[in-house]
């Protein structure tokens, strides 16, 4: 892996497109030997460089705080560290939108937000110019509606709410695509009166594959001669839940062929990562969104990786990742850990935009990393996460250790060693577990930092 060349021409401007996948866990997509097809993201990794040690964090509301603030989640509040639908960031916070578009970008996104469910505290005000999609989290794939209460009706166009037929994975990309052709057509040229166009940054937050998980039966028959179960309700679950994937990736596949129809392919880069790792199971939970649903006694894999969504231990946060810029970055993989607040910090310094004030970026420019650059290493550096402000992990170097206060208990792993996390240490190793103790609680001195005032208790 490397830049193609020692001093290569990048762009000053390049058009970003971000995709995050909904609760696609480690060994759900084809390149990591799933029985799911996923040929569009398989061929991204392919020609592109596989990020192999992608953290975000563990649930859906703390991963898209940290990717458009490059923070830990922590920061902006108790709240900001499970889903929410609670606004999290302060009034005019300076997001990765609100950036690009000082630096002259077109900002839109389309999707999930999940970032405070009314429309006053929608994606409008936090730096996308467009907006479509959920203000909450998951929806039904057909009514579009979230969980029952107030945030049931969510679905939106730039902080109106609209009711329209379709299935959501359809909706959300058809709408990304035409938004990208309408910008790309005569992206970096001039219109009829000499302005020139700006470059764009397109943030697709798919809904798939969370529950509830439903899909065109065209794709579920895909899948028809499968086998997956000896149990035929979890055997038909995983099914529909692979054909929700694929489906999925499909929509990836309709946005790679817009950049590739309108001539922007290679003037894009662009990044596709899940929000965080796989759900295995859900009974009762479905019970919540209106309408009738299949049920899901088996949903998603992260193995061989520990763990699922809402739990520390790396299937929970380290997840399928990959970075294409054809012409620049040459096909290759890179195991250096990186985090998703990384992005801001990467992409802002890319594009050459310096805030006005300090941003107190916990993430940091990853590109050297990245481009595999002969004189990039990476610094040495901690990894933190707050999960429900009970619940702590950090990682440094080899060392991980995730604390749980309420249960009273800790658990050391070396990862380089014992990536999948059978063997705990915490014992055996005292001396380890104080010096990372030591390092979660001065970054939880660092938490509610930048908390909203009227943020709940």
């Amino acid at each position: 892996m490397s830049i193609v060349s020692d001093k290569p021409n990048i762009p000053n401007m390049p058009n970003i497109l971000f995709i995050l996948a909904d609760d696609l866990g480690w060994n759900d997509v084809g390149y990591h030997g799933s029985p799911i097809r996923t040929p569009n993201i398989d061929r991204l990794v392919a020609t592109g460089v596989e990020l192999d040690y992608h953290y975000v964090c563990p649930v859906c509301t703390p991963t898209r705080t940290a990717l458009l603030t490059g923070r830990y989640p922590g920061r902006f509040g108790k709240h900001a560290t499970v889903p929410s639908n609670d606004p999290i960031l302060p009034d005019r916070y300076e997001t990765l939108a609100g950036a690009l578009r000082r630096a002259g970008y077109d900002t839109g996104l389309f999707g999930k937000w999940h970032l405070g469910s009314r429309s006053e505290y929608g994606p409008n005000a936090y730096g996308f110019n467009t907006a479509y999609g959920s203000l909450a989290g998951g929806v039904d794939p057909y009514n579009h509606c979230y969980k029952r209460g107030p945030y049931m009706k969510t679905w939106h166009r730039n902080g109106s709410l609209i009711d329209e037929p379709g299935h959501v994975t359809d909706l959300i990309a058809g709408e990304a695509c035409r938004w990208i052709a309408a910008r790309s057509d005569t992206c970096n040229t001039s219109d009829t009166s000499g302005t020139p166009r700006s470059p764009w940054f397109c943030y697709v937050p798919f809904t798939a594959v969370h529950i509830p998980v439903d899909v065109p039966s065209a794709w579920l028959d895909k899948y028809a001669d499968k086998k997956y179960d000896d149990d035929p309700a979890r055997d038909m679950s995983y099914k529909r839940y692979a054909a929700y994937t694929s489906h999925m990736d499909a929509a990836v596949g309709r946005l790679i062929d817009t950049l590739k129809e309108h001539n922007q392919f290679h003037n894009t880069i662009v990044v596709f990562a899940s929000d965080n790792g796989a759900t295995m199971q859900v009974r009762g939970d479905l019970d919540n969104y209106p309408g009738w649903h299949w049920p899901a006694p088996r949903l998603g894999s992260n193995a061989p990786l520990r763990g699922q969504k809402a739990q520390l231990y790396e299937g929970g946060i380290r997840t399928p990742a990959v970075i294409s810029w054809p012409g620049i970055l040459s096909p290759g993989k890179c195991s250096v850990p990186i985090h998703v607040v990384d992005w801001m910090p990467t992409f802002t310094k890319l594009v050459g935009y310096c805030p006005e004030s300090d941003p107190q970026w916990d993430g940091m420019d990853i590109w050297p990393v990245i481009a595999g650059s002969p004189t990039a290493s990476p610094a040495s550096r901690s990894f933190y996460w707050n999960l429900r402000g009970t619940q702590f992990a950090v990682r440094r170097g080899p060392w991980k250790l995730i604390l749980d206060e309420a249960a009273e208990k800790c658990e050391l792993f070396n990862l380089e060693a014992d990536p999948h996390e059978q063997n705990e240490l915490s014992a055996a190793l005292p001396e380890i577990v104080g010096q990372l103790k030591d390092v979660i609680a001065a970054e939880r001195q660092k938490d509610d930092s930048s908390k909203r005032p009227d943020a709940p208790n």
